[in-house]
């Protein structure tokens, strides 16, 4: 009965326009997986394309440092943006959550552009997508319109739906934040909110967020989920089927995220048939 209620408070806020999707990678798994769904998989991709110690295969950001130390930042770009240039389709997560709900905000934590796609078929969207000092001097995001054209921040107050990729994204510019260093430069910021778009800031406020297909198993998880959430409402939902770890309970607990244990791939037919119902309010 609890997880029945809580999925209901979640489609009503979908409805309300109250609820922030938050995506992970694990979003992918539900789709054909023709691009790395997992930070493992990307980090084992990364090695295969240019020579990292044995010991750095398996560590995402330390094996993307080496890279971009020894091979040069350009290098680390090409890798990254031929790991997400295979064409995949959106899952019908994607589909349900952006052309169904009139979302303020979407948060994509996963460098695929398989969300912008889904929101393709809508108009009046943009996003802000975080950015390497190692390519942007000085700067933390790029703000950009729906079809790929570069935007000012004040143009997002405008948009009926945006679009948060915080660690960057492939399209439409190739922006990837990775390395031990791209993340030293948000992570000794982020606390202060100095990487954050106020754009972000205003649409969290007093909302409610709901992460589909990710996992807080490393700080940087944690850090990342958490300074996005900051001042939004007190009280969040986790698609989470998979017993969480210590570390991560700890986290769902402080953050008064509410675990919903149930497969991904389940909440999102349930998501879909609530889509297809009267109950649902279509985004307009």
């Amino acid at each position: 009965m609890l997880r029945r209620d809580a999925i209901k408070s979640i489609m009503m806020g979908l409805s309300r326009a109250t609820v922030i999707p938050y995506f992970g990678p694990g979003v992918l798994e539900l789709g054909q997986r023709t691009v790395p769904a997992s930070q493992a998989s990307l980090a084992e991709f990364v090695a295969a394309k240019a020579p990292v110690p044995f010991k750095l295969r398996k560590n995402l950001t330390a094996a993307a440092q080496y890279i971009e130390n020894f091979k040069h930042r350009k290098t680390l770009t090409r890798i990254m943006s031929e790991a997400f240039s295979a064409s995949a389709i959106p899952t019908s997560l994607h589909c349900t959550i952006a052309q169904t709900y009139a979302c303020p905000m979407i948060v994509d934590v996963w460098y695929d552009d398989l969300i912008q796609k889904a929101l393709a078929v809508r108009s009046n969207w943009g996003q802000m997508q975080g950015v390497s000092h190692a390519e942007h001097p000085g700067c933390w995001h790029r703000c950009m319109h729906a079809d790929g054209t570069v935007a000012h921040d004040d143009e997002a107050g405008g948009w009926d739906t945006l679009l948060y990729k915080p660690l960057g994204s492939i399209a439409p510019e190739a922006n990837f934040i990775v390395s031990d260093s791209d993340f030293v430069e948000i992570l000794t910021e982020i606390d202060i909110q100095t990487p954050i778009p106020q754009a972000v800031q205003q649409r969290r406020t007093g909302r409610h967020f709901l992460f589909l297909g990710c996992r807080f198993n490393t700080q940087i998880d944690r850090i990342f989920a958490r300074q996005i959430m900051k001042r939004s409402s007190g009280s969040h939902w986790a698609i989470l089927h998979e017993a969480p770890t210590r570390n991560e309970l700890r986290f769902l607990t402080e953050q008064n995220i509410q675990r919903i244990e149930m497969p991904l791939a389940e909440f999102a037919a349930a998501l879909l048939g609530a889509a297809d119902s009267s109950d649902v309010r279509a985004a307009s």
